[in-house]
C-alpha cells in the first residue's frame, strides 16, 4: 500500500485510525465525573498534539538517523510561524499560502544555519545550533521588531492588506481559513454523559501530519535513509571510503528545518498569532526530550513522546490541591491532607518535576523510550501465548 512492506503500511493505519478517532479516544470520561480532569479531546490540545508530532518527526529525521543533535530546531519552528503569519496579512487567509512560505522560509534558513554548523559535529555541532537558535531569539525579540512585533508578537490587523483578498476594515480580524472553512469551527456530539469535539483546524492537521508521517517512512526506507544511518554508524569510516558525507547531512538538516517550518506555519494558522518565545532554547530541549522519550530512530516514537509531554503539560499542570482534596475526600481529614501534601509537589506548577522522573526512568530502563516498552510487552505476551500453544509442547518420553 503506497509502496510501503506490510509492516510499515499497518503503522500508517494504526496512527490514522489513531489520528482519526482522537476525539473519542481522548475523551473516555463523562463530563462532570472526577475523572474528566484527565479528557484531552478539546481542539487546542488535540492540534497540539499532532502539531507537535510533526515537530519530532522532522528532528528524528537529523537525530535519529544520523545522530546529529541539534539545540537550535526551535529558530525553524519561530522562522515559520512569522513567515505564515505575514502571508496572512500580506496576501489571504487562505492557509495553503501560509504554510508553503513557511516551509520554503525555513528550509532557507536551515540551508544557511546548517551549511555553517555542520562544518563540527558532536558537541560542537550542538552548540553552534543552539547558538544560532538565540542568536534568532534576540534578533526576533528586540532588533527585528518591525518585522517581528518584539515581545508582543506579530499580529493580524484590521488594516492589513490582504492584496488576494479585501481588507477588513471594520468588525472583528478575520480567522484563517481553507475554502471557506474556518480552522477553528468546531462541531460537538453529546451522546450520554460524553460530549465529543470535531474541530476543523484538528483534522486538517492530523491530514497534513499522517502525509508527513508516510513521508519519513519513505525517507527511512530509502537508499538516502540507509546513507544517513551509515554517517550515524561511522561517519569517519565512510569518509576513508571517498564518500563526502556532507551534502547527506544538510540535505538531512534542511528537511528536518523544513518540518519544524511546517509545524510553525500550522501552529500560526491554528492561532494566527507568531512570538519570539517559540524560537528560545527551552523549544528547541522540548523536541530532543519528546525523541528520546518516544524513542530516537524510531518511526512512531516521536509522536508518542510528543503526545505524553503535551499531554502533561496541558492535564497534569491543571491538577491543583483543591482537586486532589476533592478525589481523596473519602479518607480521614488527617490522611487526606497527608496524601494532597504528598503528591501536590508531582502536579500543576511542579509538573515538570513529574516529567523529569519520567525522562529519568526512560533513559535508565527503556533506552529505546515508549517504543521499546511497548515491544517488551508483546514479546512478553508473545512468549506467553506461545507457552500456552499447545503445538508448541514438548513430549517427554515415559521412564
Amino acid at each position: 500500500m503506497f509502496g510501503l512492506d506490510k509492516k510499515d503500511a499497518s503503522l500508517l493505519l494504526i496512527v490514522a485510525v489513531l489520528v482519526a478517532f482522537a476525539p473519542f479516544f481522548l475523551n473516555p470520561f463523562p463530563e462532570g465525573s472526577a475523572m474528566a480532569q484527565f479528557n484531552a479531546g478539546y481542539p487546542d490540545l488535540m492540534q497540539r498534539f499532532v502539531i507537535f508530532g510533526i515537530f519530532a518527526i522532522g528532528f528524528n529525521i537529523l537525530f535519529g538517523l544520523t545522530g546529529y543533535l541539534s539545540f537550535g530546531h526551535a529558530a525553524f519552528l519561530g522562522v515559520g510561524s512569522y513567515a505564515a503569519v505575514w502571508m496572512f496579512k500580506l496576501l489571504s487567509m487562505n492557509v495553503i499560502p501560509a504554510i508553503i512560505l513557511a516551509v520554503i522560509v525555513a528550509g532557507i534558513f536551515a540551508l544557511i544555519i546548517g551549511y555553517v554548523s555542520l562544518r563540527r559535529s558532536g558537541i560542537y555541532f550542538s552548540i553552534l545550533t543552539l547558538a544560532f537558535a538565540q542568536m534568532s531569539f534576540a534578533l526576533a525579540y528586540s532588533v527585528l521588531t518591525p518585522i517581528t512585533g518584539g515581545e508582543t508578537g506579530l499580529q493580524l490587523a484590521l488594516n492589513d492588506p490582504r492584496i488576494l483578498s479585501a481588507a477588513t476594515t471594520g468588525g472583528n480580524i478575520p480567522v484563517p481559513a481553507l475554502f471557506g472553512f474556518e480552522m477553528r469551527s468546531s462541531t460537538q456530539w453529546a451522546v450520554g454523559d460524553w460530549l465529543f469535539t470535531f474541530n476543523v483546524g484538528y483534522y486538517f492537521a492530523a491530514i497534513i501530519m499522517l502525509c508527513s508521517f508516510y513521508l519519513s517512512i519513505r525517507i527511512f526506507r530509502s537508499p538516502f535513509g540507509m546513507m544517513l544511518r551509515a554517517i550515524k554508524s561511522n561517519q569517519q569510516r565512510l569518509n576513508y571510503t571517498g564518500l563526502n558525507s556532507r551534502p547527506y547531512t544538510l540535505a538531512a538538516f534542511v528537511i528536518s528545518g523544513m518540518y519544524a517550518g511546517l509545524a510553525g506555519g500550522l501552529m500560526a494558522s491554528m492561532d494566527p498569532l507568531a512570538g519570539a518565545e517559540r524560537m528560545f532554547w527551552t523549544a528547541s530541549g522540548e523536541v530532543v526530550l519528546m525523541t528520546i522519550l518516544g524513542g530516537v530512530g524510531t518511526l512512531i516514537g516521536p509522536v508518542l513522546g510528543a503526545g505524553l509531554i503535551k499531554y502533561m503539560e496541558n492535564i497534569i499542570s491543571k491538577i491543583n490541591s483543591d482537586i486532589l482534596h476533592t478525589w481523596f475526600a473519602f479518607l480521614p481529614d488527617g490522611l487526606e491532607d497527608v496524601v494532597v501534601t504528598l503528591i501536590y509537589p508531582f502536579i500543576g506548577k511542579g509538573w515538570h518535576l513529574t516529567l523529569g522522573i519520567v525522562f529519568m526512568l526512560v533513559v535508565i530502563f527503556l533506552p529505546g523510550g515508549l517504543v521499546e516498552g511497548g515491544q517488551r510487552v508483546s514479546r512478553l505476551f508473545g512468549r506467553k501465548k506461545k507457552a500456552h500453544d499447545p503445538k508448541n509442547a514438548t513430549t517427554e518420553p515415559a521412564e
